[in-house]
């Protein structure tokens, strides 16, 4: 159709836009590492018909999973649900695996790539006796809230989510970019690509605000008291 921007939200999304066009531009609105996989040469200069706003998953990951250590002090055993069809999650899972080395724990990997693999991933989860779930950014993830917030509830299991949308489902909290913002600016670099400007030369521009959210709802029907100094930093509580 030779259309004049493809707008491909996230790395699950450039990585097939890549492949039908080395020509027209390709704007991103929250690529979790489009240098290390090779989306854009540099994030200062892209170089070729892909740029956009970043978020970097790995650092995200990592803080998700410090803050649900926090919030569970006895957790000697969290699961970690992570997306094998998602480009940017074995890097995230090998920093998350890290992590949780220092934090001394020790961390269940679960893969899904589908809805119908979540339900067994959770299912596999709670037969490991996991006492958390950290729930990797994922394009499907955050399409599929209402059904992860239902199988945090089902299995028991508090998890802490990317995104502001699955505290809202009902999952116990999130930590994150702030999407809504990651979005605008995207549409920015639309409108300048439309006036005339070349992807290669906008330099790709990383998340600057980011926010946690906590259900106390489901924290109560989880029967989870969150710490004070976890409450605290929390951006918008919902009741």
């Amino acid at each position: 159709m030779n259309v004049d921007v493809i707008f491909a939200p996230a790395s699950t999304q450039v990585e097939p836009a890549r492949r039908a066009s080395n020509t027209i531009p390709i704007v991103f609105a929250q690529h979790a590492d489009p240098v290390g996989l090779g989306d854009v040469a540099s994030l200062s200069r892209p170089g070729g018909n892909i740029t956009g706003m970043s978020m970097l998953l790995t650092e995200i990951s990592v803080k998700e999973l410090e803050i649900l250590r926090e919030t569970l002090p006895d957790a000697d055993r969290i699961g970690v649900l992570w997306n094998p069809t998602t480009p940017s999650h074995p890097t995230a899972v090998k920093a998350v695996e890290a992590a949780g080395e220092k934090l001394a724990v020790r961390l269940v990997m679960a893969a899904a790539g589908t809805v119908a693999e979540i339900q067994d991933a959770f299912a596999t989860m709670s037969r490991e006796r996991v006492r958390g779930v950290l729930v990797l950014s994922s394009p499907l993830y955050n399409a599929q809230s209402a059904i992860l917030a239902e199988l945090q509830t089902t299995h028991r299991l508090p998890a802490i989510f990317a995104n502001r949308a699955s505290v809202e489902a009902g999952g116990l909290m999130s930590y994150g970019a702030d999407l809504n913002d990651l979005y605008r600016r995207a549409a920015a670099y639309i409108d300048k690509i439309f006036k005339g400007k070349s992807p290669a030369d906008l330099p790709v521009e990383q998340a600057s605000k980011y926010k946690m959210v906590i259900n106390l709802k489901t924290a109560k029907a989880l029967d989870i008291t969150i710490p004070p100094t976890v409450l605290a930093r929390a951006d918008e509580v919902i009741e």
